[in-house]
């Protein structure tokens, strides 16, 4: 697998040579370096939820007048003023090795030697670590667990990096972490087909592994007598272990596995879904795939650990049990939910323009603090 080179850019002009037009909050806009995971291009056909977001921020940010540099891999979807792929084939098959992750972050940093950026908005494991060496804020969101040798990782970064998490109850879990807000992860509500009309199916979306509770959403389905569709990652050796012990020996009438679901297959089976089953084992930091059902009108059924509360606004939007008892009556209590609802709480509270102006007021933030000029981005500042 074939990674790029890359020549050092000529330094960007700095801001007193240049013009730009105002930004949507009526301040000067932000040149950002945003550096992308290298595991899937941006963004993903299929699996990839930190790519998918990053893609989808990219775009906003762009289109309210920010100038992004967008280092990833792959090809390019975005609306990014620059993109710099580390690898021409992002290295899905090595996910979790640690050297295509530590070459993209050393490539991160050879390309932002060369930039004028206000801010870095880092989404990958290794890059934060060069963060101490920059003149400008490094944003770090967490997107996984904060907790064991993770959490101790980032507890040793300390205040070189500025940690956003995507739910309070994220940042519960460590409390030692620079944290410097949360902001909730969102969608682009408007591109999720709406259907108040359900067909006769549960739907389960997402990685297969114990702590997502396959296993568990299949002995919920069957004591109602409900019938369950599975769709998901099936790729790395424990997935397919779990699979192997826990799934297929369930599978059979009225349990049907329909392999892993590309974006458009997902928003059908979404949007045709009597309800979305969330039987988590883990303290989920957020769930990408409730708010995504949420903006189709398929309402969540959920076990209350992790970021579940904050995400299902209980009786409107889904339906949060405590146990797995309470999980099986709340499958039997979901079509009292009205789809519309579950709409229009996933407009209000996840939509993409709300998690836009939520990294932009981090990033105005950081910036006034380090510049004294509330926020405005300083001329000449380089990213190392």
């Amino acid at each position: 697998m074939r990674t790029r080179e890359f020549p050092r850019p000529a330094p960007t002009p700095t801001r007193s040579t240049q013009s730009y037009a105002e930004a949507e909050d009526g301040h000067r806009p932000l040149r950002i370096a945003m550096i992308a995971p290298p595991w899937f291009e941006l963004p993903p056909i299929g699996y990839g939820g930190i790519e998918a977001l990053v893609a989808d921020l990219v775009d906003q940010l762009c289109l309210r007048g920010h100038e992004v540099v967008l280092i990833g891999a792959g090809r390019n979807r975005t609306k990014a003023a620059r993109f710099v792929p580390v690898y021409d084939t992002p290295p899905s098959d090595r996910l979790g090795t640690p050297v295509p992750e530590v070459l993209h972050a050393a490539a991160a940093a050879d390309v932002l030697a060369g930039e004028d950026v206000d801010i870095v908005h880092d989404h990958t494991l290794a890059g934060p670590l060069l963060a101490p060496d920059r003149r400008v804020p490094t944003v770090t969101t967490m997107h996984g667990p904060v907790d064991g040798e993770l959490g101790r990782y980032y507890e040793l970064l300390g205040d070189s990096i500025d940690v956003v998490a995507i739910s309070d109850a994220q940042r519960r879990l460590n409390p030692r972490l620079n944290w410097t807000a949360t902001v909730p992860n969102a969608v682009d509500v408007g591109r999720f087909p709406y259907r108040p009309d359900k067909d006769d199916y549960l739907l389960w979306l997402g990685r297969f592994c114990h702590d997502k509770g396959a296993h568990l959403a299949i002995d919920a389905a069957r004591e109602v007598g409900q019938r369950l569709v599975l769709a998901g990652k099936l790729s790395e050796p424990s997935e397919r272990a779990y699979f192997e012990a826990e799934i297929a020996p369930r599978l059979g009438p009225g349990v049907e596995y329909v392999g892993e679901a590309d974006a458009t297959r997902k928003r059908e089976l979404l949007s045709r879904a009597r309800a979305l089953v969330f039987p988590i084992q883990w303290e989920e930091p957020f769930g990408m795939v409730m708010i995504e059902a949420m903006a189709c009108g398929t309402p969540v059924v959920a076990l209350r650990r992790g970021s579940v509360p904050e995400v299902v606004a209980h009786g409107r939007s889904g339906l949060i049990a405590d146990d797995m008892d309470g999980f099986v009556e709340a499958l039997r209590e979901v079509d009292r939910l009205d789809p519309a609802e579950a709409r229009r709480c996933a407009r209000n509270r996840f939509d993409l323009r709300v998690m836009t102006s939520g990294y932009e007021r981090v990033y105005r933030r950081l910036l006034a603090a380090t510049s004294g000029d509330g926020g405005e981005p300083d001329p000449g500042r380089r990213a190392a």
